[in-house]
């Protein structure tokens, strides 16, 4: 099951990329772990209550400046967005921030930047099962790509979107994996340490997918250590659920054990790793 948290361009989905593809050689370089969100208090506090899926704790710290405040606006948005992903739950706050963000942006960046949360929302309705809005995640990603420019730094974070839609909605592997790449290319030149824990994952998701289990076991291996040395407490045990599907049977049977501990401790957090530890749990 993809994740989130959690930008168009004319470029096709399938086009190359003048990008290391990530695998057992060794990793692109990743800048030092920094304050995801930035360096000053409001900053660190959101990030810590995000990094521990306490959601509406930081959406409600952004909610008094992001009532004229676009960026705030669309922060706290994505914060609420991210939360549906991870639980399921939430939609018709993601949706009364959305439109919040949405009226209050000013430029193009701000436009695709809430176009990109829209469509994202959208694909996690669809690939949750809650209701099947894949035309809008569609077209909101479209929007988003065309609003944003090349060098956006949003622009890795739309081109990731799109790989989830073109792996998980339209069953194109191939499609997907290109998008992976470029989110991956612009994540390492953005310094995105969290963005490049996500494309390092699926793209080695596509690795196991694809038979290549020492790729598969690099690239998972890295999205765990991003998270780790991140914090990203939330994030942690699908990582180590990930690891382990590509480990050797000692190995996989701690990692599943330290995911589901992980998993108890966030109350049970992202939801649909249950099925995904208890399949496993049956099959051991």
């Amino acid at each position: 099951m993809p994740e989130s948290a959690d930008p168009a361009d004319p470029v096709s989905s399938t086009e190359p990329v003048p990008v290391s593809v990530p695998g057992p050689a060794p990793a692109p370089e990743v800048p030092a772990v920094r304050a995801v969100e930035g360096d000053d208090p409001l900053d660190r506090a959101v990030w810590r209550l995000r990094s521990r899926g306490c959601w509406d704790d930081a959406a409600a710290l952004l909610e008094p400046h992001s009532v004229h405040h676009a960026p705030s606006a669309l922060r706290r948005a994505a914060l609420l967005v991210e939360r549906c992903m991870f639980t399921a739950t939430g939609w018709a706050e993601a949706e009364d921030a959305l439109r919040t963000a949405e009226a209050l942006a000013g430029d193009d960046d701000e436009r695709g930047g809430a176009a990109c949360e829209r469509g994202h929302l959208a694909y996690a309705a669809t690939v949750l099962g809650v209701r099947d809005r894949a035309d809008e995640a569609r077209s909101a990603l479209g929007r988003a790509a065309a609003l944003l420019a090349p060098a956006s730094p949003g622009r890795p974070l739309l081109d990731f979107r799109r790989g989830l839609m073109a792996e998980h909605i339209a069953d194109s592997p191939d499609s997907a994996r290109a998008a992976y790449r470029r989110a991956h290319a612009g994540a390492t030149a953005h310094g995105d340490s969290l963005l490049l824990s996500f494309t390092w994952r699926h793209l080695a998701g596509l690795a196991l997918r694809d038979g290549e289990l020492t790729e598969a076991r690099h690239g998972f291996a890295e999205s765990l250590r991003i998270r780790e040395e991140l914090g990203f407490l939330v994030g942690t045990a699908p990582a180590l659920a990930a690891l382990a599907d590509a480990a050797p049977d000692a190995d996989a049977e701690r990692l599943r054990a330290e995911a589901a501990r992980l998993f108890r401790l966030m109350g049970g957090v992202p939801t649909w790793l249950a099925d995904h530890l208890s399949t496993a749990s049956a099959a051991t």
